[in-house]
């Protein structure tokens, strides 16, 4: 059962109880319709301050930013020591991670609010909003933007990848797993790898860094079932970048095609982050919906 202190209009982080009992973390802006917003990987909630999005939704919605498991000041089922060793809580350990408690993390913030939501999910957070909306009745519209669903051919990681991203977080290299993420599986740009480092929020992050091989790991062996979604009848929007990785392009139509009530809008000329390289097209395009 989901517990949220009753909010108000300034900014201000609050917590729900998911279904293992573990403590999600939001930041509420804003008034206006209630809009969700999921980060992806390797980011918190303050990725959506990257730009001025969140800002600029606030201005007309109630923005609900939320902290993913294990990162920002949500809380976790395993926690780790300062080099990167497994450690038993009073939650579990290490190996009882499980992704289907990340869908649930999502539909718990959403069930807390007493308006139907939108909810905008980024890149394994839109794979993490796509499972949640089949656990709650509480959306008014789903946003999905690339999540990483491998059909086909494609594949989200090697396995060397993610053997030398657990090598180097047994080592204590926390923030090389970061990197090494952002190159491998994001893509990344130099440039945008040393913007993401700037960024005040990478300590943080650094600091969480066990939670990118254990999401990526799971996500990999994800098996998307069309037959699941085949009564979802919200409403759904995919946005997808004409310049993303083919992965993620890709993902794009099988998942349109699963759902019965859905739509494709392509950010021409740009890539997996839209947000960042083209905001007022983004904004305009999630305000949209929530005018609806």
């Amino acid at each position: 059962m989901t517990e949220s202190t009753s909010p108000v209009t300034g900014e201000e982080m609050k917590t729900v109880t998911s279904a293992d009992g573990t403590e999600i973390a939001f930041e509420r802006t804003g008034s206006g319709p209630p809009l969700v917003l999921v980060h992806g990987g390797v980011c918190d909630h303050r990725f959506w301050e990257l730009s001025d999005v969140r800002s600029a939704f606030a201005d007309h919605c109630t923005v609900y930013a939320m902290d993913c498991r294990g990162v920002g000041e949500s809380g976790d089922a395993t926690e780790r020591s300062s080099v990167g060793q497994p450690e038993a809580s009073a939650s579990g350990n290490a190996d009882e991670y499980d992704l289907e408690r990340e869908f649930e993390d999502v539909a718990a913030v959403v069930d807390a609010i007493d308006k139907p939501v939108t909810l905008l999910g980024h890149s394994s957070g839109a794979l993490l909003s796509l499972e949640a909306a089949l656990r709650t009745d509480n959306l008014h519209e789903l946003i999905l933007y690339e999540p990483p669903i491998a059909f086909g051919d494609h594949e989200l990681y090697s396995d060397e990848v993610l053997a030398e991203m657990e090598r180097l977080l047994k080592v204590g290299e926390n923030e090389q797993v970061l990197v090494l993420f952002l190159q491998e599986i994001a893509q990344s740009t130099p440039e945008e790898i040393d913007a993401q480092r700037s960024a005040s929020d990478w300590s943080d992050l650094v600091d969480a860094a066990h939670v990118w091989p254990r999401s990526l790991a799971a996500i990999g062996e994800y098996e998307f079932d069309a037959d699941r979604f085949a009564n979802m009848t919200t409403p759904t929007m995919l946005l997808s970048g004409s310049e993303s990785p083919p992965l993620l392009k890709d993902a794009t139509a099988p998942v349109n095609d699963a759902l019965p009530n859905s739509r494709i809008v392509t950010f021409d000329g740009h890539a997996h982050e839209a947000m960042l390289t083209a905001p007022d097209r983004f904004i305009e395009a999630v305000l949209a919906v929530i005018r609806q």
